[in-house]
């Protein structure tokens, strides 16, 4: 089974925060949420060679994911 890890997307943004796109992707990988977060304001700080009035930074789950469906019986 593959591990679920946490990745760090840079945003740059428009005046206000207004359109943000991803700009960079940090490949560093997170085993929580929590930890990726903790990171954020280090990025920023990286990051201040973008071109946009604002940046911003999220974390973002990444990795494999197992979704539960329920069973079905066929009826015959």
């Amino acid at each position: 089974m593959d591990q679920v890890f946490y990745v760090m997307a840079i945003l740059g943004c428009g005046d206000g925060g207004s359109a943000c796109t991803e700009a960079r992707r940090i490949e560093t990988r997170y085993e929580t949420m929590a930890e990726c977060r903790a990171n954020l304001p280090q990025a920023l700080a990286r990051s201040t060679d973008l071109s946009f009035p604002e940046i911003a930074a999220t974390c973002r789950r990444n990795g494999a994911l197992i979704a539960g469906t329920p069973s079905r019986t066929p009826r015959g």
